[in-house]
């Protein structure tokens, strides 16, 4: 890490990097190696709770959050996916749900003893909330959800799920969402894991007559699409920190081979074609890590724009995954052999161009910004 690309940072800032890159390294990766392929690492989750990663979640800004999930990406990426679940599954507990929901399962999540998940994501809803169609009918005080989740990360062994459903039908898009505190003991909910191309605990969820009432709802019956966009405001700009992360042990494991691998009688490194291509991925991560930090000292200051974290995680996410191919390129058949850091880096590199808003929907949001700001120019102009 440059020194000067990092004088934004405080003293404190740069400490928390460093230790929890140490933490990643020697404390999280044997206990990420240990654990079960699809499935909840709880050690590993308590590991983070011991460690008072976890609680950090729930007191941090957009900026440490980022600090950390790039940290714990460079050394142990089962770790940064554990750490941002319990974020994203309890934070809008925090936030919206009432001071008995928050001590019931805050201070759990926190410790690592309760695992956290966010199902937002159904069959037909993707990176299209708006559309969820979960039915959640009024009984007495509550509501019986009905329908399914799809994609959701932790299930089905989560202990708590954010759960977003319609509670009114005639509501058209993101009108008549509500967000519930769901249970995973709950009767009538089930579900089944999912094998993905990275190991990754994700799973299904099936709501049959499954009842909450009226304690269980997060802020206000018809405002969860508000407490869904108030929590992934939060985390999309380090979901590019995660990328950043993965790109830049990448192209440490690229440098360092490409300083001992011999080809046609010299180094990888004199290689022009390989040095010149390092050297432009390496220069397009720093810049994205730079977008990234900005969209979140953004964000902590009150003056987030979608059109900013959406930036950042386009060019952080689109980067890595370059990086990440060249890196294994460049190694040969060897990165591709199982058990290699790079063949795990290349697995884990490719979901995060799609969730929290595929890369299509972050130039969506982008060109839309641009185009409000050139009509504002040509009223302005026009008056």
């Amino acid at each position: 890490m440059s020194d000067a690309l990092d004088l934004h940072l405080t003293d404190e800032q740069r400490s928390l990097y460093a230790d929890t890159l140490r933490l990643a390294t020697t404390a999280m990766a044997p206990i990420a190696a240990a654990g079960e392929p699809g499935r909840v690492n709880r050690p590993l989750v308590r590991a983070l709770g011991e460690h008072r990663l976890l609680e950090r979640l729930f007191k941090a800004g957009a900026m440490e959050l980022c600090l950390i999930r790039e940290a714990l990406a460079r050394g142990c990426t089962e770790a940064e996916t554990a750490f941002a679940l319990q974020g994203l599954g309890a934070y809008p507990i925090l936030q919206a749900g009432s001071p008995a929901l928050r001590d019931a399962w805050i201070p759990r999540v926190a410790d690592g003893s309760s695992v956290a998940a966010f199902a937002l994501t159904e069959p037909e809803a993707g990176s299209d909330p708006a559309a969820l169609s979960l039915r959640a009918r009024p009984d007495g005080d509550g509501w019986l959800l009905n329908g399914e989740k799809l994609w959701i990360s932790n299930a089905p062994d989560a202990d708590i799920y954010t759960v977003f459903g319609r509670t009114d039908a005639h509501a058209a898009g993101a009108r008549g969402l509500t967000a519930f505190a769901v249970p995973g003991t709950s009767p009538g909910l089930a579900g089944e894991p999912r094998e993905m191309l990275a190991a990754h605990a994700i799973g299904s969820l099936t709501f049959e007559d499954v009842r909450v009432d009226s304690s269980q709802v997060l802020g206000e019956p018809g405002q969860g699409f508000r407490v869904a966009m108030r929590t992934l405001d939060l985390f999309r700009p380090s979901v590019g920190a995660f990328a950043i992360g993965m790109a830049r042990t990448a192209l440490s494991l690229a440098t360092d081979y490409a300083l001992r691998r011999r080809t046609f009688g010299k180094p990888l490194r004199d290689h022009q074609v390989v040095a010149h291509r390092l050297a432009q991925l390496h220069a397009e991560t720093e810049a994205a890590r730079l977008m990234v930090h900005q969209a979140a000292r953004a964000h902590d200051g009150g003056a987030g724009d979608p059109s900013v974290a959406a930036m950042s995680k386009l060019l952080a996410t689109e980067v890595a995954q370059k990086a990440v191919d060249a890196a294994v390129q460049f190694h040969g058949a060897v990165a591709l052999e199982r058990g290699h850091p790079l063949e795990h880096l290349y697995r884990d590199v490719r979901a995060p161009r799609i969730y929290e808003g595929a890369t299509e929907i972050q130039r969506e949001i982008i060109a839309r910004a641009m185009f409000r700001a050139a009509e504002a120019r040509a009223a302005e102009g026009a008056s």
